[in-house]
C-alpha cells in the first residue's frame, strides 16, 4: 500500500497557463439533488466551482435553482425534467457527477439509466451516493465507455461487492474491483482512505475527526471532479483523483488547527488558497 504525501499535489497542481479560457479548464456537470437533498448537489457542484473546474453545471430537482443561484451564481442550473437539455448537457461534459442526493425513486433509477447511456468513452463518470445503491440493486449495470470513479463510503461498497465492512480487505476489495470494468478507479472512504486503480492501492494520510458531518463526501466528489476536468487530460484521471482526496482531508485538516466542527463549505473555500501554495510549489 502507497501512502499518499503533499508530493502529489506538487506534481497535479499546476499555474494556470497565460492564455486561457474557462473551456481550458473543463466542464463539469453535477446530476444530483432531489427535492429532500438538494444540499447533496449544491455542495458537491460548489466544490467543483472552488477547486477549479471551468464551467460547472448543476442539473437537480427544480427546487433547488433558487438556492443554488443565491449561493453561487457561477454555477449553471438544469431542471433534471428537461430531458432533451439535460442529455445535451451531459454530451457535451467532460466530467460528470451522478448520485449525491438522487434519491432511490423510480424518478431516480429513470435520471440514472439516462446518464448512464448518454456518457461516451471520452469522458470521466464519477458515481456516488444514492446512484451506487440504484446499481447495487442489479437493474442499473454500470457503462462501459468512460473512465469510472466510484466514491463509495463503506456501507455503500458493502452493497456493491456483498463484502461486509470487516471483510473489506485489500485483496478482497481487488477481487471485487476485478467484476467492475477494467478502468474503474475505486475512491473507498474510510478513516483513511484507499483508492484502488492499476492493481495498485494507496491510502490517504489526511484527514480529521472534525471533517466528519454531512455533505463532506458529496464535497470530495466535486474536487475530484475538477481536478479530473482540469488536470486528467488524456485520460489519466488517477493522478488527479489522488490529488483530490489528499487535498480535501488537507484542507480539513488545516481549518481543524482553530475550528472544532469543519463545514463542506468552509472546506471549498479553503481549496483555492492551498492550490495556489501547491501551484507554486511545483515550480
Amino acid at each position: 500500500m502507497i501512502d499518499l504525501t503533499e508530493r502529489i499535489l506538487r506534481q497535479v497542481i499546476q499555474p494556470r497557463p497565460v492564455e486561457s479560457h474557462k473551456g481550458t479548464f473543463g466542464r463539469v456537470l453535477v446530476v444530483a439533488g432531489n427535492e429532500q437533498y438538494g444540499g447533496a448537489g449544491i455542495m458537491s457542484a460548489s466544490a467543483a466551482l472552488f477547486a477549479g473546474a471551468g464551467l460547472v453545471t448543476l442539473a437537480s430537482a427544480a427546487v433547488n435553482r433558487t438556492a443554488l443561484h443565491a449561493r453561487h451564481p457561477e454555477i449553471m442550473f438544469l431542471d433534471w425534467t428537461e430531458t432533451a437539455a439535460l442529455r445535451k448537457s451531459i454530451q457535451s461534459a467532460d466530467v460528470i457527477v451522478v448520485g449525491p442526493g438522487l434519491g432511490l425513486d423510480p424518478g431516480a433509477q429513470a435520471l440514472l439509466r439516462m446518464v448512464f447511456t448518454a456518457v461516451n468513452a471520452a469522458q470521466t463518470l464519477i458515481v456516488d451516493g444514492s446512484a451506487l445503491t440504484l446499481v447495487a440493486g442489479g437493474a442499473i449495470p454500470f457503462p462501459q465507455q468512460p473512465q469510472l470513479i466510484l466514491t463509495p463510503h463503506q456501507e455503500e461498497w458493502h452493497r456493491l461487492s456483498g463484502l461486509t465492512i470487516a471483510g473489506q480487505t485489500v485483496r478482497a476489495n481487488q477481487t471485487a474491483l476485478a467484476q467492475l470494468p477494467e478502468t474503474t478507479i475505486l475512491v473507498l472512504k474510510q478513516h483513511r482512505t484507499q483508492i484502488y486503480a492499476d492493481q495498485q492501492v494507496y491510502r490517504n494520510t489526511t484527514g480529521v475527526a472534525a471533517m466528519a458531518t454531512g455533505g463532506m463526501g458529496d464535497t470530495l466528489t466535486g474536487i475530484i471532479a475538477a481536478f479530473c476536468a482540469q488536470f486528467g487530460q488524456n485520460k489519466k484521471p488517477l493522478p488527479a483523483t489522488l490529488a483530490a482526496v489528499y487535498l480535501h482531508g488537507l484542507a480539513g485538516q488545516e481549518l481543524a488547527v482553530d475550528h472544532y466542527v469543519t463545514l463542506p463549505s468552509q472546506i471549498c473555500a479553503q481549496l483555492p488558497l492551498l492550490m495556489a501554495r501547491f501551484s507554486r510549489a511545483g515550480l
